[in-house]
């Protein structure tokens, strides 16, 4: 099993279907409604717009995670260093534009097998609604890694 697959909690590519589709609340941040290509999951997330630019039809990859760690050692959540890649020490985040930490709050199971998941990323929030049996790996009050690149 390589080091990826350890720590990846879930991986798709998603379809930007619209920015800030019930009008825009802040200045810095944009939510975006997606569309997931291969497990036809619906992302609802915000991201600061200042910082990383996404705009409608365009595809991105979303991987969440346990650890950023390539070992797939556990990570401590409280040491998160964006400038270890500067110190030789690769880390995931590496292969990805955009990165943020975040805790899951709130796990609902609807019915026919479908399953909400709503995280946080400090203030940012993300809504994943998809197939139980693709998301099983994220629990309630997991601290976990987003990371997007644009496709």
């Amino acid at each position: 099993m390589s080091s990826a697959a350890r720590v990846t909690l879930f991986e798709d590519i998603f379809e930007i279907n619209a920015l800030n589709p019930e009008g825009k609340k802040f200045e810095r941040v944009n939510r975006l409604s997606a569309k997931g290509t291969t497990f036809d999951c619906d992302l609802l997330l915000d991201y600061n717009c200042q910082i990383y630019s996404l705009h409608e039809e365009e595809k991105m990859t979303l991987v969440l995670a346990s650890t950023l760690n390539l070992d797939g050692s556990p990570d401590d959540h409280t040491s998160y260093n964006p400038a270890a890649s500067f110190k030789n020490e690769p880390t995931l985040a590496d292969n990805y534009e955009y990165v943020m930490h975040g805790r899951v709050f709130d796990v609902s199971y609807k019915k026919d097998g479908v399953v909400v998941i709503a995280i946080s990323f400090g203030g940012l929030l993300c809504r994943l609604t998809g197939d139980q049996r693709h998301l099983s790996n994220i629990l309630p009050d997991m601290r976990l890694f987003i990371l997007i690149k644009k496709d």
